[in-house]
């Protein structure tokens, strides 16, 4: 629907007053934090094989790790600045107080899963990891010799006194606080010791099949320097050993404006990540009071940031046990990804018409392949493309290097602020420049969250545009393990389209108006605004009026006031939010016409997808962008329509009605905030969209 058809947004000043109402919002922070209990879940389900449970039992671990270090980090330095409480009316301090109480609920969940299920369910299978009190003496003697010989030498044990202060500690790492009592070789009293895990050490030690008696027997690194910690103070006498972890503020603060080389204040601002601000300590449930307190002292903390720990306070590193254990029967079973079919050149295939893929149940090797194709074809003139996350030795980068050599004229977009990836995409910034590329670091003050490709052909005589968009990153692993979607267009609009964007991106280019496709920061809110409001004029008409919406997370409080607006007008809306969602569903006179759910599979869901039913002339978008502020407002994402009819029918049949029909592994937000896990009603026939997916696409 183009600009010029438009509804007209009500002003927001026009909403009513009620729903600004604090009442009518979760907190997007304990929202997500909620998230990790369905994540949880799967860990404790009976039905999910043995190690892929222990593996979500991880996720539910590592993701935690991520809250504390990029949410609960955030809101500290909210607090820390004085700022408003936002949508749902809390202030910084008030939600990390809530988010205290109910970390504390999901760890205790988390070391019940493992002490209470896991851990004797894997022992019952054959894949055992041994605590300190079962070790038997041929094991012990056995782990003693690996500590002297392999961790004895790589340690160094700091005695603390007034020469050695409390010691820096990094991000994440795991230490062990001693409690010694006599006198060392310098006569010095011994006190208190740590005692710092070095990275290279592995985190989980597999015992000989001969010392053990079986070929899956494991221990905690973290067991074994508890148990061996007196061999670092000869002559002393071990009083406790007490493991403990910090988890800092990992988000980087790189004022854009300030700095004349982005590139080079980033590598700066990386080197002192691991030591920013505490915000959270991990400490063993039996280490005495008067320790923790010493620790809260030194890395600057309250009681509200202590959570004690009932096993190892690194309890995410026995994910390593997957992968050291060959045992297919406790893995979900391997598939086999869908190849395009025929042995047509990509140019060609494209050429005749739009492609769609939808990941994992489709390959990534088309989005290699055409990028092979175009770095040898003679015809291709320039290949431009934005790389967010694309993983080390990525092929992607590879493909990008060879066309460069092979005189193409290729520009990347890379984004260095992509969290966590920083340093890897720092790196293979500096080997695409050294190869000839174009590198373009996006927009200062802006993400560049866009998925796009776009290389140029010349053709008879004039050139062509093909072009691939994405839901998802450009990187081959998570292409296996997350769902996304894929579009090959060679659609002259389109193409038109991500031309002006990366120009737009490369150059200094006014705003742009576009065709087809939407954007963040400047058309993208607005566009999601209007369709809403457009399917409640259809209600306020008596015409039918539906929204279907599937997204990791909603939080922009215009987008849900509109909502809310086109529920109060009938609109039957239907959200699938994977995390955190601030939209209270089901409020009478307000949200009752809106249901939310999330989906927690094998698969990490990822698509994002817009449809309105426009009174039976739909609107079908996919995007790069959730309905979060950060990504409509601050960030450049782009969002593509799916125009040809047969692929609108394949996006809306797999991702909108497939997830609707899903009550194995869909959780339904209740208008309390509790999600409850839906389950097939009496004569009703189980259903799992991704299992469905698998068994007609992969076979």
């Amino acid at each position: 629907m183009n600009d010029a058809t438009e509804p007209t947004l009500p002003s927001d000043a026009q909403a009513p007053a009620s729903l600004h109402d604090s009442s009518l919002y979760f907190n997007r922070e304990l929202s997500q934090l909620d998230f990790n209990f369905r994540v949880l879940a799967q860990a404790q389900d009976a039905q999910v094989p043995l190690l892929e449970r222990l593996k979500y039992l991880c996720i539910s671990c590592t993701n935690l790790d991520e809250f504390f270090e990029i949410r609960a980090g955030s809101l500290r330095h909210a607090q820390d600045l004085g700022l408003m409480p936002g949508s749902d009316g809390m202030t910084p301090a008030t939600v990390l107080s809530r988010i205290h109480d109910r970390a504390a609920e999901l760890v205790a969940a988390q070391y019940e899963c493992w002490n209470g299920v896991l851990r004797p369910a894997l022992a019952g299978a054959g894949v055992r990891v041994l605590s300190r009190d079962s070790w038997n003496t041929r094991q012990k003697r056995w782990l003693l010799s690996y500590f002297r010989d392999e961790i004895m030498p790589v340690l160094s044990p700091l005695g603390l006194d007034p020469a050695h202060p409390f010691p820096k500690i990094l991000n994440k790492s795991l230490n062990i606080v001693v409690v010694l009592k006599g006198r060392d070789a310098f006569g010095r009293a011994g006190n208190l010791a740590i005692v710092r895990a070095p990275r290279s050490l592995p985190r989980i030690i597999q015992l000989p099949e001969s010392v053990s008696g079986g070929p899956n027997d494991f221990v905690f690194l973290s067991s074994v320097l508890s148990t061996f910690v007196d061999e670092l103070f000869p002559g002393m006498q071990v009083k406790g050993a007490y493991q403990f972890r910090v988890t800092r503020n990992s988000e980087l603060l790189v004022d854009e404006e300030e700095v004349d080389n982005i590139a080079l204040a980033l590598r700066d601002e990386l080197v002192g990540r691991g030591y920013l601000r505490a915000v959270r300590l991990e400490i063993a449930e039996q280490c005495p009071d008067d320790i923790v307190r010493t620790l809260l002292e030194n890395f600057d903390l309250n009681e509200n940031a202590v959570y004690r720990i009932n096993g190892p306070v690194n309890l995410n590193r026995v994910i390593q046990v997957y992968d050291l254990v060959g045992r297919p029967e406790l893995k979900f079973p391997p598939f086999q990804q869908r190849q395009l079919p025929g042995s047509e050149a990509m140019f060609d295939r494209i050429g005749h018409g739009d492609v769609l893929l939808h990941h994992p149940f489709d390959a990534f090797t088309p989005v290699l392949e055409l990028l092979r194709q175009a770095a040898e074809d003679p015809h291709v003139l320039a290949i431009k493309q934005t790389l967010y996350r694309s993983g080390k030795d990525s092929p992607i980068v590879e493909q990008l290097v060879q066309a460069a050599r092979n005189g193409k004229d290729v520009t990347v977009v890379v984004e260095l602020r992509a969290r966590f990836d920083e340093e890897a995409n720092l790196g293979f910034a500096d080997r695409l420049q050294e190869a000839g590329v174009q590198v373009v670091y996006g927009v200062v003050g802006y993400k560049t969250h866009a998925k796009m490709l776009l290389i140029v052909r010349r053709e008879d005589g004039r050139l062509r545009r093909y072009v691939h968009l994405g839901t998802g990153n450009y990187h081959s692993g998570t292409a296996r393990l997350y769902t996304d979607l894929g579009l090959f267009t060679a659609h002259p609009e389109i193409g038109n389209d991500v031309h002006l964007v990366f120009q737009q991106l490369s150059g200094m280019a006014p705003a742009i108006k576009l065709k087809r496709l939407l954007q963040s920061p400047f058309t993208l809110h607005d566009g999601v605004l209007k369709r809403i409001e457009r399917e409640a004029q259809h209600a306020r008409a008596g015409r039918p009026a539906r929204i279907v919406a599937k997204m990791n997370a909603l939080n922009e409080p215009q987008v849900v006031r509109a909502l809310y607006r086109a529920s109060q007008a009938g609109v039957r809306i239907d959200l699938i939010v994977r995390g955190a969602c601030t939209l209270r569903p089901g409020l009478p006179g307000v949200s009752e016409n809106i249901r939310v759910r999330s989906i927690v599979g094998r698969f990490l869901e990822h698509h994002r997808i817009y449809w309105f039913g426009n009174d039976g002339n739909p609107d079908l978008l996919c995007s790069s962008a959730d309905w979060l502020e950060r990504n409509l407002l601050r960030r450049v994402e782009t969002c593509f329509p799916i125009l040809d009819p047969e692929i609108a029918v394949r996006v809306y049949a797999e991702t909108i009605t497939n997830y609707l029909d899903d009550n194995l592994n869909a959780w339904e937000l209740q208008a309390d905030g509790s999600y409850v896990r839906l389950a097939p009603a009496d004569g009703q026939q189980p259903h799992s969209a991704q299992s469905s997916l698998l068994a007609s696409i992969c076979g």
